[in-house]
């Protein structure tokens, strides 16, 4: 997609920055839609008009890295955080490749505006609010990247739960939807969706009409006594999985809050023992294996006099959280062993959903 060209309307920031074409110089300029084109709208960025489908793209999150994986159209040309990205997965999948090697990591005490320019890519499947409020971007770099590189497309669909995000959210396939829309590749989404949706009515003919009771949580110690504690059912995707298995959650009708960034809002063994959940889930804990997550989460609790008396300690219910960001691919991975681990007695360990039929699919094959 040599040299693009593209439309854009509506509000890409927090600030009102309007999302148009640029002739360098601050003036207006117009841009002549072919009869090929097509535009594809979403929320905070408005309309955006694509030529024809990109080829080179980049997502900040894994969760719109894994929606092109899905999609087969290519791999991100960069990442915010590699580690945070469960790649690992699609090696179970045939004929679905990945190469870490091709792949910038964008967070490098900060993200750098140079990098873009250094990808050049198409489109980037992120949303610039993110760059505004996280990383110290102005509308200025805003408007640079679209005018001379390619426009932004997504929306931060992880949580819920930030004050700036004041427009709306997009579930896990309705955003998923939109990037297939972008890619032009609808059927390929189709599948994907009604394959998810098998799945799921699969798993939860077989939960039990009582489910359990689980905390989430987010160390706030290297060995931790505190934590940050998540609401499950605030929406965002990266707790869909926990939701699709019908996990009841603890904090609900506590005055225990809802952690979005605020470093003060903590909870300790005694307020885990005051509610006394069935399961607990510690989140930032991927790049440990499991040996390394007992050693470091699960033994010290044992340990502790007070989280010893935990309901889910005592029951070897304290679970890894998983992945922060995940799309249908690492979705549907994530919720597999989710309902191993907590549904230990209904599911095996055998796998609970085709790998081949997933990669078919993916592979235009399905």
């Amino acid at each position: 997609m040599r040299r693009r060209t593209y439309i854009t309307s509506g509000i890409v920031s927090a600030t009102g920055l309007l999302a148009g074409c640029s002739n360098g110089s601050g003036e207006s300029e117009s841009v002549t839609e072919s009869s090929s084109s097509y535009t594809v709208s979403m929320e905070p960025m408005g309309p955006v008009t694509f030529e024809e489908p990109p080829e080179d793209w980049v997502a900040l999150l894994p969760s719109y890295a894994d929606m092109g994986m899905a999609l087969d159209a290519g791999q991100t040309l960069g990442i915010q955080l590699p580690y945070r990205y469960a790649t690992e997965y699609y090696e179970e999948l045939p004929g679905v490749e990945y190469d870490p090697d091709a792949v910038t990591t964008l967070y490098q005490d900060g993200v750098d505006k140079e990098l873009f320019y250094e990808m050049d890519a198409d489109v980037h499947f992120m949303e610039p609010n993110q760059l505004l409020n996280w990383y110290d971007w102005d509308d200025r770099d805003i408007q640079e990247v679209k005018e001379n590189i390619g426009p932004f497309f997504g929306n931060f669909i992880r949580r819920r739960s930030d004050d700036w995000h004041d427009y709306p959210y997009y579930s896990l396939y309705e955003a998923f939807e939109k990037i297939a829309q972008v890619f032009g590749r609808e059927q390929r989404y189709q599948q994907f969706a009604s394959f998810h949706e098998e799945f799921l009515t699969d798993l939860r003919e077989q939960l039990p009409e009582t489910t359990p009771e689980a905390a989430l949580l987010y160390p706030a110690d290297e060995t931790p006594e505190t934590f940050y504690p998540y609401q499950l059912y605030d929406g965002g995707v990266g707790k869909k999985h926990w939701r699709d298995l019908r996990l009841r959650d603890a904090f609900e009708g506590t005055d225990v809050g809802h952690y979005s960034g605020n470093t003060s809002l903590k909870v300790d063994f005694e307020t885990l023992l005051d509610i006394d959940p069935d399961v607990l889930l510690v989140r930032g804990q991927v790049e440990k294996d499991q040996a390394t997550f007992e050693e470091s989460i699960v033994e010290p609790m044992r340990n502790n006099p007070v989280a010893s008396e935990l309901t889910a300690v005592q029951n070897d219910a304290v679970y890894r959280g998983g992945y922060l960001d995940q799309g249908p691919i690492i979705n549907l991975f994530q919720t597999e062993a989710a309902a191993q681990r907590i549904y230990s007695d209904v599911f095996s360990d055998e796998t609970l959903f085709d790998r081949q039929r997933v990669a078919d699919i993916i592979n235009g094959d399905g």
